[in-house]
Formats: structure tokens, C-alpha cells, sequence
């Protein structure tokens, strides 16, 4: 079994609320995770999103923190949490339709010499490199996401956070994305991943949390849920 303890921490969230009016949505989220592959899993509605939205400053919270390499970034504004190191990866890629693939990217502004710049992009994702005229409508679902994750990845984030990456997308895409999150890691990429879909989480992240009604319920090794029938059912409804 591999050792599952984030050492060191770059994220430490303690006892996270949030409601929406009078619902508690989020309730006392506490976790930590170092430069790994973190996985988030639940079924709908449980809370998955709202984390990170408050952890990127989009939303409100009513108390609790999120230490990220040391620093409080709850209350802090969307763009200064971005230059604080964490790129977002949002669900539904929110792609501008009238911009094209080298405008979306060449509005981010990469220095050339960082480890992600346009020309690393378009070597990692060729497909963008050919439709780098195109507009974002004219994108497919999975071009449009490959895009967002470059989008995010031209800020050179110490913490990439990605919210449904493999929703609507093929299973040709979905292996696709999966390659380019194998090749993060491998680079020491953190990567904190909010998903649905099982066996791209246990596949390619080394622990797993379990949302449940706005907490976490479970923190368990990618190995385990992968295999443990129970626990599938337990916390996703799996059988």
C-alpha cells in the first residue's frame, strides 16, 4: 500500500463553513494535502464545487481557513489567490466563444523561459496547435477543455485545481487528459481533483477524499476505493 501522507503540506483547510442562506452546505471541511495527486469524490449536490469555489474566492465563507504554503487565502480575491500560486480549472471549461485558441493563450501573459509557455503547450496538447485559429465555439467539448487546463497551466500554479475535468468528454478525450495529468504528477505538479467519475480518480490521484453533505466523510488510499466494492456503494452509490 503506498504511503498516503501529504508531507509537506501545501494546503491546510480547517473547519470550512459555507451556507447558502440559511443552508449549511459546507460544514467544518478540514483536510490537508502536499504536492500529490488529491482526489475529491462524491455523488451530486454534496459540496464538491462549493469547496472549491470558496478556496479560489468566488464565494463567501462563514468561517474557517485554508493555509496555502503558509497563508490564509479565505477572503482573499479570485486574482490574488491565482498569483498566490493556484490555477483554477472550472467546470463547464468556460471558454470565450468569440476569442481563439492563441488569443485565450497569449492573455495570460507566461514569461518564455517559465516551464509553461505557449510553445510547451502547443507540444503538449498538438491539437490545439492545429485549430489555433479557431475560435472557442468552434471547439469540440474536449478541445475546449484542453484549453482550459492550458489556460490554467500558463500561470505556472504550484497548486492546480480541477473541477469535473472528464465530464461530457469522450473516452478517447478522457485518456487524453489523463496522459497530461500522469505528466504533471510525474513533475511534481499538485493537483487537487474534483470528480464523479471513479475510475478516473483512483486511476490517476493517490488519495481520495469522500464528500457527504457538505463534509468529508472519508480519507481513504486511491488503491482501496478502487477495489473495495463496499465503500463504492458506502459513499458514491456504486455497485
Amino acid at each position: 500500500m503506498p504511503d498516503i501522507t501529504p508531507s509537506p503540506e501545501i494546503l491546510d483547510v480547517s473547519n470550512l463553513n459555507v451556507f447558502y442562506g440559511r443552508v449549511h452546505v459546507l460544514q467544518d471541511v478540514s483536510f490537508s494535502m502536499g504536492a500529490e495527486p488529491l482526489g475529491i469524490l462524491g455523488r451530486n449536490g454534496m459540496g464538491k464545487s462549493t469547496l472549491v469555489k470558496a478556496l479560489m474566492g468566488f464565494i463567501p465563507t462563514a468561517s474557517g481557513e485554508a493555509n496555502f504554503e503558509g497563508t490564509n487565502i479565505i477572503g482573499l480575491p479570485s486574482y490574488k489567490i491565482n498569483r498566490r500560486g493556484i490555477a483554477y480549472v472550472p467546470q463547464g471549461r468556460r471558454i470565450f466563444r468569440s476569442l481563439t485558441v492563441h488569443e485565450h493563450l497569449t492573455m495570460v501573459g507566461a514569461p518564455k523561459n517559465a516551464r509553461w509557455n505557449i510553445d510547451a503547450i502547443y507540444e503538449t496538447f498538438p491539437r490545439l496547435a492545429e485549430r489555433k485559429k479557431n475560435g472557442g465555439a468552434d471547439l469540440s467539448g474536449g478541445e475546449q477543455q484542453m484549453l482550459a487546463i492550458a489556460r490554467a497551466l500558463l500561470s505556472n500554479p504550484r497548486l492546480l485545481v480541477m473541477d469535473e475535468p472528464s465530464e461530457g468528454l469522450a473516452p478517447t478525450i478522457v485518456d487524453h487528459i489523463a496522459e497530461v495529468f500522469r505528466s504533471l504528477v510525474a513533475d511534481g505538479q499538485a493537483v487537487l481533483l474534483i470528480e464523479q467519475n471513479l475510475r478516473f480518480a483512483t486511476d490517476l490521484c493517490d488519495r481520495i477524499l469522500f464528500m457527504v453533505n457538505g463534509q468529508i466523510a472519508a480519507d481513504l488510499p486511491a488503491e482501496k476505493v478502487a477495489r473495495d466494492a463496499q465503500v463504492q456503494e458506502k459513499y458514491l452509490g456504486v455497485i
